[in-house]
């Protein structure tokens, strides 16, 4: 049983195929955008790589890099297909590819769904990453002088400043880690002694924080130590005090920016899909139409055109069987040089005998 079929006069094929041809330079430059946004984002996320745990996120961008190029090529086809379509000379060339078309279109639309639902499904592990990075970096940020860490104060430095906060999820985590390298402490001063004493893993510790979370717009100078020392500063009190550092830990921040950027990857897929079905369900329709008219005497009267010449199930059991087809066709062309060469290799001893 035919699905959706449809009539088509010369004229309306006519504009079927320069509608294609417009839609489908549209997929490509759709698809462009796409890889762009891809590259973008891996770029991002190679940037920041010294306070990320792991990688399970760079899957969303490869598959945007992966799917942006199959659009390219995949619409660009689509394009020339449309140029050829009412030329009964040059259409029949693209008849062969048109099948492996169709399987890479669906493929590239499941793709483009597969990476709509990561950008989201993969929020709670990005969060994760950057917990255990962002902990790691501030641990090892005084770890100046050690090979592999010498610009990891660079990197968190300007990472606060840039995103304007401070810690992993506020201004106390620099109080649990001794962030001043042991080269700029005076181990003679009794209050470095002290305070190195009174810790069990004699770690230097301060309820101070590194200049960069300090927020330059706040109308008070900076204030890095004694942050929980009330008689350290004058009119201060740092209960109730609108402390002039930034409130926002670098975690929320970071967060909040890769899903931003997620948010923009989510609606942009979205409309290369809509745009990548258009494309083949036109193409389909164009690819009947006209293969119709040619198998007529008269190419331009009226034709008909269908998306599925049979029904879904009956429709998969066909292209299974083609694919299959296909790869019994490698199979053989595979194991007849072999087969040669084991009938050379049997003659050889009757010709000497």
């Amino acid at each position: 049983m035919t699905i959706m079929k449809m009539k088509f006069p010369l004229q309306r094929r006519v504009h079927l195929a320069q509608g294609l041809w417009l839609l489908s330079w549209l997929a490509v430059m759709s698809g462009a955008f796409i890889f762009c946004l891809g590259v973008y984002l891996k770029t991002e996320l190679l940037r920041r790589a010294e306070v990320m745990d792991n990688t399970e996120i760079h899957v969303v961008p490869n598959i945007l890099m992966l799917v942006g190029l199959a659009s390219i090529g995949t619409n660009w086809f689509a394009g020339r297909v449309c140029q050829d379509s009412l030329d009964p000379a040059r259409f029949p060339r693209w008849k062969p590819f048109l099948m492996p078309w169709f399987g890479v279109a669906v493929l590239l639309c499941m793709l483009l769904i597969t990476a709509v639902v990561l950008s989201y499904a993969l929020q709670g592990s990005l969060e994760e990453s950057l917990k255990v990075g962002l902990r790691n970096g501030i641990r090892f940020y005084r770890d100046t002088d050690v090979p592999g860490r010498c610009f990891q104060k660079e990197t968190i430095d300007r990472l606060q400043m840039q995103l304007r906060c401070c810690g992993n999820n506020n201004h106390r985590d620099w109080f649990e880690v001794q962030w001043i390298s042991n080269r700029y402490l005076d181990f003679t001063s009794k209050e470095v002694k002290d305070r190195v004493r009174s810790n069990v893993d004699s770690r230097y510790l301060v309820d101070g924080v590194p200049f960069s979370c300090c927020n330059p717009a706040s109308p008070r100078p900076c204030l890095q130590y004694h942050l929980l020392d009330n008689n350290a500063h004058y009119n201060y009190e740092h209960q109730s005090e609108e402390l002039n550092l930034y409130k926002r830990g670098c975690r929320e921040a970071l967060v909040s920016y890769y899903m931003e950027l997620m948010n923009i990857i989510g609606p942009a897929s979205l409309l290369l899909l809509s745009v990548q079905i258009s494309v083949f369900v036109s193409l389909r329709y164009l690819q009947t139409a006209v293969e119709a008219a040619m198998a007529l005497e008269n190419p331009e009267e009226e034709t008909e055109g269908f998306l599925l010449e049979k029904d879904v199930k009956e429709t998969i059991e066909d292209v299974k069987a083609y694919f299959l087809n296909l790869l019994k066709l490698g199979q053989v062309s595979g194991e007849e040089p072999a087969a040669e060469d084991a009938t050379e290799k049997g003659d050889a001893p009757a010709a000497s005998s």
